[in-house]
């Protein structure tokens, strides 16, 4: 059986409750296609997310890694293409605010996403679930999470298949927010299991 690290955040800015937790608390230690899941929650902290995913990678050895983040205004699921060597944006949850920053400063300057994220949005709007590719992860802790499991995966285990995924709002946060659109949990369940799927398969 193979191994799938699937990792979320926790809440972060104005947002009380993070979906990508109960995605991830939901499908730890479930059986996906081919893969077992092992689910981590990572910190919304720049100098420790990206760290964090480096000692869960070299600590359970997964075949895949999929990240996943909110994107609090989606309304589709969405796939991330690329990932940039930069750190800017908003405090995080330690109030520390990077300008322009590198995430290693030896890295090239983007990675691709090494998931077969074209199928995996074709399968979700087959079955009736919105989804899109997205062209940029941003420069927050999501793209830092992205581009630290992708530059791992080049210098240690080019074979191994690494991304990042982007999950609209639960209902939950959608009422507390009032201006975003939200899925059921249940739905956002659904979408990232057969975004694991599709990898199994197309593996």
């Amino acid at each position: 059986m193979k191994k799938l690290l699937l990792t979320g955040f926790e809440p972060f800015l104005s947002f009380p409750v993070n979906p990508t937790m109960q995605v991830v608390e939901k499908l730890e230690g479930t059986i996906i296609g081919d893969y077992m899941i092992c689910g981590k929650i990572l910190p919304v902290n720049f100098n420790a997310s990206g760290e964090e995913l480096l000692e869960h990678i070299n600590k359970e050895n997964p075949d895949a890694v999929l990240s996943l983040g909110l994107a609090g205004g989606r309304y589709k699921m969405t796939p991330e293409r690329v990932a940039l060597n930069v750190k800017d944006g908003e405090p995080d949850n330690e109030g520390h605010q990077p300008i322009d920053e590198t995430i290693d400063p030896n890295g090239p300057p983007a990675y691709f996403s090494t998931l077969p994220i074209r199928e995996m949005v074709n399968r979700l709007n087959a079955t009736g679930l919105p989804a899109a590719i997205s062209n940029s992860a941003g420069t927050y802790l999501c793209n830092n999470v992205m581009y630290a499991g992708l530059h791992w995966a080049a210098r240690h285990k080019p074979e191994m298949p690494s991304g990042f995924l982007h999950i609209p709002a639960s209902f939950e946060l959608a009422i507390q927010q009032g201006k975003i659109a939200g899925w059921s949990l249940d739905e956002l369940v659904k979408g990232v299991t057969m975004c694991i799927q599709t990898l199994s398969d197309e593996i």
